[in-house]
Order: C-alpha cells, then sequence, then structure tokens
C-alpha cells in the first residue's frame, strides 16, 4: 500500500512540474465563457423568478365604487378569465410604497394619484385579445397586459441556455483537442525513457500514471483561472451596475458562481484534461 501512494506521489509531482502555464491559461480563457454564461443565467433567473409569469392584466378604472361590482360580474362571466382580484387605490397606493422614493413623491404631490383596479388572471394564448375586449369596457380607462413580458424574457432565458450549453459542448471538444496535443508532445520528447522504463519492467499503469495526472491537473488549473477570471469580471460589471439598478431603487447584483457549481466547473475541467490524456495515450502510446 505504502509503494502504491509512493508511486502515485512522485507521479503527480512529475506532472506538476511539467505543467505547461500557457495550456492552463488557453483552457481558463475558454472554460470562462461558458462559466461566465452561466452565472449570468442563474442571475437573471434569480431575478425572473420573483416576478409573476402568470397571465395577468391589470385594469385601471375610472368608474364610482357602486359601479365596480357589476363590472367584476360582467368581467367573471367570460369563460378565458379565471380569477379576478379588485385593488383599490388605496391598497394599490400601499404596495408601492415599498418602492423607494415613492413616499416621497406622493408626499409632494399631497393626494393618491393612483386608481382603483382590477387584477384578472387569464388563460393561457388569450391575454391580448381578452386585454382588447376588456379596454371597451364602460369604466374602463386603461388595461396592460403584465408578466408578458417576464414570460417572453424566460424563454429567451431557456434558449440562452441551449446555446450556452452548445459552446460549453465544443469549447470542451477543444480543450480535449488542446490536451492531447500537450500529453502527445511530453510523450513524443520523453520516448527514450519511456522505453528504458518498459525494458526494466515497468508497467503501463506505471509509465502512464503521470500523462493522466498531467492531464487532469492542466486541466484543474485552467478550471481555477476560469473561475478568478469570471469573479473579476462579474465583480467589474456589479460596480457598474450597482450606479444603474440605484437609479431604479434596486440593489440587484450579478452573483457568482455557488461553491457546488464551482467545483463542479473544476472537476469538468479535471475530466476534460484526464480525457484528452487518455485519447493521446491511447494512441500515442502503445
Amino acid at each position: 500500500m505504502r509503494a502504491w501512494l509512493r508511486q502515485h506521489r512522485q507521479a503527480f509531482g512529475r506532472a506538476a512540474r511539467r505543467m505547461g502555464v500557457l495550456n492552463a491559461l488557453v483552457i481558463g480563457i475558454a472554460l470562462a465563457l461558458p462559466a461566465g454564461g452561466y452565472a449570468l443565467l442563474e442571475s437573471l433567473r434569480a431575478l425572473t423568478g420573483r416576478v409573476s409569469l402568470e397571465p395577468q392584466i391589470s385594469l385601471f378604472l375610472d368608474a364610482k365604487r357602486a359601479d365596480v361590482d357589476a363590472l367584476a360580474a360582467r368581467i367573471k362571466r367570460d369563460p378565458r378569465v379565471v380569477g379576478l382580484r379588485y385593488v383599490s387605490r388605496e391598497d394599490a397606493l400601499r404596495e408601492l410604497g415599498a418602492v423607494q422614493g415613492v413616499p416621497e413623491l406622493v408626499a409632494a404631490l399631497g393626494r393618491n394619484p393612483l386608481p382603483d383596479g382590477f387584477v384578472v388572471r387569464a388563460a393561457n394564448d388569450t391575454v391580448e385579445p381578452l386585454a382588447a375586449e376588456l379596454a371597451k369596457l364602460p369604466g374602463v380607462e386603461h388595461v396592460q397586459a403584465d408578466a408578458l413580458w417576464a414570460r417572453r424574457l424566460a424563454s429567451g432565458t431557456r434558449l440562452a441556455r441551449a446555446a450556452l450549453w452548445l459552446v460549453a459542448a465544443l469549447l470542451a471538444a477543444a480543450l480535449v483537442a488542446v490536451t492531447f496535443n500537450t500529453i502527445r508532445l511530453q510523450i513524443l520528447t520523453q520516448r527514450e525513457e519511456i522505453e528504458v522504463s518498459q525494458l526494466l519492467g515497468a508497467t503501463d499503469g506505471f509509465i502512464r500514471r503521470p500523462f493522466y495526472y498531467a492531464g487532469a491537473l492542466q486541466g484543474i488549473a485552467g478550471g481555477a483561472v476560469a473561475l478568478v477570471i469570471v469573479y473579476a469580471a462579474l465583480a467589474l460589471l456589479n460596480g457598474e451596475l450597482a450606479r444603474l439598478a440605484a437609479t431604479y431603487g434596486s440593489g440587484f447584483r450579478l452573483g457568482f458562481l455557488g461553491a457546488g457549481d464551482a467545483l463542479a466547473v473544476m472537476g469538468f475541467a479535471a475530466g476534460l484534461g484526464w480525457m484528452g490524456a487518455h485519447l493521446s495515450l491511447s494512441r500515442h502510446l502503445l
């Protein structure tokens, strides 16, 4: 057991001494693109997750309180309406008061500028035609279809995620090719040493082990470089984003990869390096 551990330690040391910094940098830059894109999409998903994606229509009323019940009954009779909620101008102001700067603005106006309204929940694919018909009802001053933009954003996010996985797959193939070529060059430069070791009775595992370690270490180093690049890029973007978000009364920030995701990047990179080494050894070391 001790001899086995000593062989692995020696192979690891040889691989670490021969690891190319430039190759790790190339791998890191390539991995930074999908890793950074994933971080951006996760931040966007967290943002859209706080927004209702259920199809809704907001009706702003210009009617007397006595006419509101009759209007509500008329809207409920429409089979496309699956829910209706009345929001008084006082309740609307109370909800809007949570937004930074709004209470001061209302205080400056001296009155509540918001109208009474309804929030209508509609069946899927009926929002736009239903909104057009509701706009014609007496007592309805303005109609706004809510959540459609959020649904489109969510669809765009899913499309971007699929494109990101495609880019990641293409870059993964490229990184395997980089490692393949690196290990091939190492095998060629150590050809005489390998032949002497074989003549002395060295096993295939003993000869191959340093190259497997070299591929995995190169991938891990590239993964670490990628995480540093993503962290630095997000820090720069957050500096500018903070000023933009402040104008909307928000503290939104782009989040870095979680611990699990960061470890997954490192493990993925190590796996790519190991695969490149394995393919190269199978091709050039018989």
